[in-house]
């Protein structure tokens, strides 16, 4: 008797779903500190790290925003959202709150978890706080079971794509027609991270994060992309050439 093989997967022994993130978590490094995201704490702080800098809402789904007001009503209603978890950064070199990252389409079931609406200041973007931000989410998911790390963007947004494959997350595509953001059509790039690659990508920020890879004048020696080429699983072909 012919009988049909069909493959399987590997089986996934006494899984256990991780814990979600909530509201008191708190990620303190040695360049920022993440803290959950309250209107009455961070709104006018961070309004005041944008204010002038419109550019950085041109890819997110919401802003510019015209005062701190609106800024303040936006992040009390996003507070309320129990789908998401924001954080604002402060950046520990200046003191500040330069700004903001999520937890969201958090799923421990599945022990998925995506990182989004990254939204950082000029005053914050290339630097080691900015990185060492993005480091810590990462972390914390992979530390607490999580099996798969997601990061996902306009597909236009070059900056975001370079990002993502600078951190060591793996190119998985586009989603034609995913979205409409702002009354036009969006496609969105999908990178992700999974367990197995973390130990290495861990090593990578480690060794890239340590003062000792700045020079005086925090010139870095080794670049990060260069770290984690090694790990990534797919290259994004938009960025190469």
């Amino acid at each position: 008797m012919f009988v049909l093989y069909r493959p399987h997967h590997d089986p996934v022994p006494d899984w256990t779903p991780p814990p979600a993130p909530n509201d008191t978590l708190i990620l303190d490094g040695t360049y920022c500190r993440l803290e959950p995201l309250v209107a009455e704490k961070h709104a006018a702080l961070l309004y005041r790290a944008y204010v002038g800098q419109d550019h950085v809402w041109a890819y997110l789904p919401y802003g510019p925003f015209s005062s701190s007001s609106q800024y303040h009503r936006w992040m009390r209603e996003t507070e309320t959202d129990d789908t998401v978890e924001f954080y604002a950064i402060k950046n520990k070199a200046s003191g500040d709150y330069e700004g903001v990252a999520s937890y969201l389409r958090i799923a421990p079931g599945a022990g998925s978890i995506e990182v989004g609406h990254i939204n950082f200041s000029p005053a914050l973007q290339q630097t080691r706080a900015a990185t060492e931000a993005l480091y810590q989410m990462m972390a914390w998911a992979f530390d607490a079971g999580y099996r798969r790390f997601e990061w996902k963007c306009d597909a236009l947004n070059q900056g975001s794509r370079r990002a993502a494959q600078r951190l060591g997350l793996s190119y998985e595509g586009v989603f034609r027609q995913a979205a409409v953001v702002k009354g036009r059509n969006r496609d969105t790039a999908w990178f992700a991270a999974i367990d197995r690659e973390w130990p290495s990508l861990k090593e990578a920020f480690r060794v890239w994060l340590d003062p000792s890879n700045f020079d005086s004048d925090g010139t870095q020696k080794e670049r990060l992309s260069d770290l984690t080429q090694l790990v990534r699983a797919a290259e994004d072909p938009s960025l190469i050439g």
